[in-house]
């Protein structure tokens, strides 16, 4: 089973490597946005270092307030 984390995109990194900062739950990390068409503001489903998905900001505060309740977000 694989679990994907959503995270806004705050800054793309390195264009031609497709590497993103992104926030999830506080805290950045860079991921690889290659699987993907997004920037900047968008939501992304992350799984080990990259983005699986772009998804809806609604789906994303969704998905986020069932992991805090399961106690896996700060």
């Amino acid at each position: 089973m694989c679990l994907g984390i959503p995270g806004k995109i705050v800054s793309i990194d390195d264009a031609p490597r497709k590497l993103a900062t992104v926030d999830i739950g506080g805290v950045k990390r860079r991921i690889n946005v290659a699987c993907v068409e997004a920037g900047v503001g968008d939501w992304v489903l992350v799984h080990v270092g990259f983005a699986m998905a772009r998804i809806d900001e609604r789906a994303a505060a969704e998905t986020l307030k069932i992991l805090q309740e399961l106690g896996d977000v700060p």
